[in-house]
């Protein structure tokens, strides 16, 4: 698992490194042992108890039945396996297409009572209309030279969007003034896009904020992040989703979203912003 820019990923591999260390010494085993009995090198024995390199579910077969603990192998595998899924490259998350992912997403957003979103690119997958999910896919997939599934996966993602029309759910959004200006689809999809944002905006599962190119800043512009209720955060940078879920770090992406829900404008003012961007393309 490459390193992860999120400490919550970060904490949970060495806390498995740590209670693989506990087993060997629970079991009386200096490293050198515990590598003999596994048939590999002492370094990767190191590397493993530091953290610094994920084990496979061999390797932790292998280390509890050299500790005499086979029970725990289970267990452990799945907590590494909990680990892995906190940082997931695009890349790997794509390998055989995004339908998927977005299928994925579908099941999650149907679990999340209140969505709080922050975006600072473009409008969020509910907010999509096809043809700029359409645009936006392609360009994502041919970047990342991944199969090209875009129209299924389109397909799947404009689902989400029954979630702002039924079941209770609660979407509050934070979008920069950028999202509305930049050309990520030609004039016409754009403005598509542009005035479907007018449409959703009266939906009473609906909060829509624009934060304006003039706001004075308490926190600097972000990378696109999801709070789904108060249990997790996923952060979407370039090449990975990261899935945060250690309380600290929720509470500051919290924090975040409400400062910067104070800078936003909403109502008339937002729905200015949304028309402005659009007159741009007439």
């Amino acid at each position: 698992m490459t390193a992860s820019p999120s400490s919550s990923a970060q904490a949970a591999r060495e806390a498995l490194a740590v209670r693989l260390q506990h087993l060997r010494k629970d079991a009386g085993l200096s490293g050198k042992e515990l590598s003999a009995r596994c048939g590999w090198h002492p370094a990767k024995t190191t590397r493993i108890q530091k953290g610094d390199a994920p084990p496979s579910d061999t390797d932790i077969r292998a280390w509890c039945s050299a500790c005499g603990a086979d029970d725990q192998a289970d267990d452990l595998i799945a907590t590494a396996r909990a680990v892995d899924s906190m940082y997931l490259e695009w890349r790997r998350l794509h390998k055989d297409g995004m339908r998927k992912v977005q299928e994925g997403w579908y099941a999650l957003h149907g679990q999340t009572r209140v969505c709080r979103v922050y975006v600072s690119n473009v409008p969020p997958g509910f907010f999509q209309t096809p043809g700029f999910a359409t645009a936006l896919m392609g360009q994502i997939t041919r970047f990342q030279g991944t199969p090209n599934d875009v129209t299924e996966a389109v397909a799947a993602r404009v689902a989400r969007s029954r979630f702002l029309y039924e079941g209770g759910h609660r979407y509050v959004v934070l979008m920069e003034e950028s999202v509305l200006r930049y050309r990520t689809a030609e004039p016409d999809t754009m403005r598509g896009q542009l005035r479907h944002l007018l449409t959703v905006m009266p939906l009473a599962s609906v909060s829509l904020g624009i934060i304006p190119f003039t706001a004075q800043r308490t926190v600097w512009p972000l990378e696109a992040f999801y709070l789904h209720d108060d249990t997790m955060a996923v952060v979407e940078t370039l090449t990975a989703e990261i899935k945060v879920k250690q309380p600290r770090e929720l509470a500051d992406y919290a924090k975040a979203f409400t400062r910067l829900a104070e800078t936003a404008v909403y109502g008339d003012a937002a729905r200015d912003l949304i028309q402005a961007a659009i007159d741009t393309l007439e």
